[in-house]
């Protein structure tokens, strides 16, 4: 059950990415146009900027899932099964660690940015809600990479 919910995660985050990588695509296109009549789009390099977040933390768990990391198996493929499992199970807490610390982190940085009343130069936007955001995307890559460490993931990935 944990395993299909993760799964309908990180579908619906990686469903949100896209959504952020055409609305950037489209915003990118129409300054550029409208750029050449005089008419630049205010604020489009600041959208740019948190659609960029956006499209990076929410596209993370779904690259976990559907393994699109970069995996360095010219040193596994030549360990034994259990050595293999066992740099496996390091490597991902290690992942889960630094995605802990670097959510961690971000909600600290969106606190502070919060208290002190930060937002985007040209669109007054506060910034706070992004460093959230993207430390969710944080933990929620954290469960996905516990969704590796099943006994039925492990087999599939080695």
């Amino acid at each position: 059950m944990f395993v299909k919910a993760m799964t309908l995660a990180s579908r619906l985050m990686c469903a949100v990415a896209v959504v952020a990588l055409v609305a950037m695509m489209v915003l990118t296109l129409a300054d550029v146009v409208l750029r050449a009549f005089g008419r630049p789009i205010p604020g489009t390099y600041e959208l740019v900027g948190i659609l960029g977040a956006i499209i990076i933390g929410f596209s993370i768990p779904y690259t976990t899932m559907s393994k699109g990391h970069v995996i360095m198996d010219f040193l596994t493929g030549s360990l034994s099964g259990p050595a293999r499992t066992v740099l496996h199970v390091f490597t991902r807490a290690l992942a889960i660690a630094f995605f802990i610390i670097a959510g961690w982190n971000l909600c600290l940085l969106g606190h502070g940015y919060s208290r002190a009343g930060e937002v985007t130069l040209t669109l007054k936007l506060p910034l706070y809600p992004i460093f959230f955001v993207v430390a969710f995307c944080c933990f929620v890559e954290c469960l996905m990479l516990v969704v590796e460490l099943t006994p039925s993931e492990q087999g599939s990935e080695q």
